[in-house]
This record gives C-alpha cells, sequence and structure tokens, in this order.
C-alpha cells in the first residue's frame, strides 16, 4: 500500500477503534509522522463527550414528522385554494381535446421532469385502457432545446416549439415553482399571441403568470419541494378528470 494511503487508512481506523491503532502501526511499519498525526486525531476524538452527536447528525424522527405536517398543511391549503381554478383547467383541456386540440406541458429542472411525466400518463394510459390522449412535453427534444438556445438563446427554448406546433385551440401548461422562470413566460406570452389557452401550475405569490394565463394555479407556499408535491398531485388529478370527462373510462 502507498505510504499516504498506509498512513490516511491509520488514521481512520484510530478514530473507529482507537485501542488498535498501535498493532495496526506496528503492522504497517507507519512513520513517526503518521503516528504524530494519528495520535492527534485519536485525543480529538477522545475529547468528544460521550453520548454527544457526530456533527451533521440529525434527528431523524423529528425530521420526519416535521416534512409530513408541512406537506399535509400546503395540502391542505391548495385544497381550500384551488378547487376551483383546477376545475376551470379540466374543462378547458376537455373542450380543447374534444376538438381536436392537444396539451403541451413544459418547465424547468423538476417541473420539465413533471412535463414529461403527465404527457407520457395523457398519451400511454393513467389507470385504464383507453385511446390516446393528445399530449407532449416540450423538454424532451435534445437538438431542438439545444439548437433554439445556442441560436436564440435559453430564453426561446420553449417558445419556440410553441410558434411550430402550437395551434389555435390547444392548453400551454407552464410549470415553475416560483411564477418567474424566463423561459415558461417567454413560452405563455408566444402561446397567448398565437391564440392557444395559457395555463400554469406554480406557486409562491405567482410570480409573472397570473396575468398571462387564463388559469393560473398557484400553491400556497414558499417551500419548494411542497410546491412540487403539489404539482403532482395536481397533474395526475388532471390526468384522471379528463379520462372520465372524456368518456373514455368510468
Amino acid at each position: 500500500m502507498p505510504r499516504d494511503c498506509s498512513e490516511l487508512s491509520l488514521a481512520s481506523a484510530a478514530v473507529s477503534a482507537p485501542g488498535a491503532i498501535h498493532a495496526k502501526m506496528a503492522m504497517s511499519g507507519a512513520t513517526t509522522g503518521a503516528r504524530r498525526e494519528v495520535a492527534t486525531r485519536v485525543s480529538r476524538s477522545n475529547d468528544r463527550p460521550t453520548g454527544s452527536p457526530s456533527p451533521g447528525r440529525v434527528d431523524l424522527a423529528a425530521f420526519f414528522a416535521a416534512e409530513f405536517d408541512e406537506h399535509e398543511a400546503v395540502v391542505g391549503r391548495a385544497r381550500q385554494a384551488l378547487e376551483a381554478p383546477f376545475t376551470a383547467l379540466v374543462d378547458a383541456c376537455r373542450i380543447s381535446l374534444a376538438a381536436g386540440g392537444k396539451l403541451l406541458f413544459f418547465g424547468n429542472g423538476g417541473s420539465a421532469a413533471d412535463a414529461q411525466h403527465l404527457a407520457a400518463e395523457l398519451c400511454v394510459r393513467y389507470r385504464t385502457e383507453r385511446p390516446a390522449i393528445a399530449a407532449l412535453a416540450l423538454t424532451t427534444d435534445t437538438s431542438v432545446i439545444t439548437a433554439a438556445g445556442n441560436d436564440f438563446g435559453f430564453e426561446q427554448i420553449f417558445s419556440r416549439q410553441i410558434e411550430a406546433l402550437g395551434r389555435a385551440g390547444d392548453v400551454a401548461i407552464g410549470i415553475t415553482t416560483s411564477g418567474t422562470s424566463p423561459n415558461v413566460v417567454e413560452a405563455l406570452r408566444q402561446a397567448r399571441s398565437t391564440g392557444l389557452v395559457t395555463a400554469a401550475l406554480t406557486g409562491r405569490t405567482g410570480g409573472d403568470l397570473p396575468s398571462l394565463t387564463d388559469h393560473c394555479l398557484v400553491v400556497p407556499s414558499h417551500v419548494t419541494a411542497r410546491i412540487q408535491e403539489v404539482h403532482i398531485l395536481l397533474g395526475q388529478m388532471l390526468c384522471a378528470a379528463l379520462e372520465v370527462g372524456l368518456g373514455l373510462t368510468d
């Protein structure tokens, strides 16, 4: 074993099993410098009060309970605030799809994943076998995304696709926890100018989106993780409601 690896191994062993360190040193032929470093680390380890937590340790039981409490509180507020806008969004999507339109989902990061998830649920299946529902995620074509980003700028990666693929009567659904993602905002502007129905799943204050959308569902939270959790809940509720509303399942 190389000298630096041997010394590091001994130092680690000393912290985890100080009583065995002298035997390990004799076996390895570690240098005096290594012994001095090990002794220092053992001393520091032994200075820690018995029963004190290691640095970075978390009370996982309390953490677990607090996360669920926060989640349940946000879901409760969302349930009170979003029934009417959710119902209106379902109706708008149902009318568009029944008339031959489609749903276009888009967002960044985790919201991009949600866009793909929801489009897949509709195109393929949510609960039961039924005809496909026209839905598309604008977050999957890397050639289009990188070309638009390179040639026009990242703010245009979704708006360019809306211009190419969107038709009047389609529904553009932007997903952004902040409500201020520039490329989502720009895509909704393009959608509105093209005659699409505009909608958003967002959070915090809604940012720029309430004035740009026909249907804006603002999750009442400032915590990104909690907003995302409610977004996927609302998205899957949308899928279920459309399967029934379009007469494709009971």
